[in-house]
């Protein structure tokens, strides 16, 4: 199964080894590794890890404890494809059907993000959702003019599209919450697809 490992450890050198000899000793494959933050002595790192059989994330989280320094942050599964481009694939689809822009970056937004699921909602009404997603969803206080992250019984991402009243929500229920880093990349995806799709927005009479 592929998992996703949300590690802190002190950033000097040889800390990537140590967690790569420790997934190894378990018969963990590494098969991508994405560096999110290093600030004050530590490091961030998501590890994609084909893992041998099933797990759970308490039984991760306990095979792994051992190794001197470590925090895991989060396990999750995952549906990332390690060495693919989902970024550019998205953008192509885009690019082709422009009209369809905002329900294509809503049905690929989970699996870019790590979620289980993404909707767009205007004025307290979901205009599309991904197949996971609830078909009704209460996003609280608007506006939010930034993207911001919410932790409750979902991890949640909600990005203000530029210029109109819509929102754009992905959402997890495994894992920690969702890194500024994560944020970031969300934000400017929704950001250029936003602004390909408005350029072929059907005017009116």
């Amino acid at each position: 199964m592929l998992l996703r490992l949300r590690v802190s450890l002190p950033d000097r050198p040889g800390g990537l080894g140590q967690i790569a000899k420790a997934l190894g000793a378990l018969g963990a494959d590494i098969l991508q590794v994405t560096v999110l933050e290093r600030e004050m002595g530590r490091a961030v790192d998501d590890f994609t890890v084909s893992w041998p059989g099933t797990a759970t994330p308490a039984s991760v989280r306990e095979k792994l404890s051992a190794v001197p320094g470590m925090r895991i942050e989060g396990v999750w599964p995952t549906r990332e494809v390690p060495g693919s481009a989902p970024d550019y694939d998205l953008l192509l689809h885009v690019a082709t059907e422009p009209a369809r822009g905002l329900a294509t970056m809503v049905d690929a937004l989970p699996s870019l993000c790590g979620g289980e699921w993404a909707l767009a909602m205007a004025d307290g009404v979901v205009r599309h959702a991904s197949p996971a997603a609830p078909p009704a969803f209460e996003l609280g206080e608007l506006p939010l003019r930034a993207a911001s992250h919410v932790t409750g019984e979902q991890r949640l991402m909600v990005l203000p599209v530029a210029s109109t009243a819509m929102h754009v929500v992905v959402a997890r229920s495994e894992g920690p919450p969702f890194h500024r880093a994560e944020l970031d990349r969300a934000a400017r995806i929704v950001e250029v697809v936003s602004r390909v799709a408005a350029r072929f927005e059907p005017v009116a009479d």
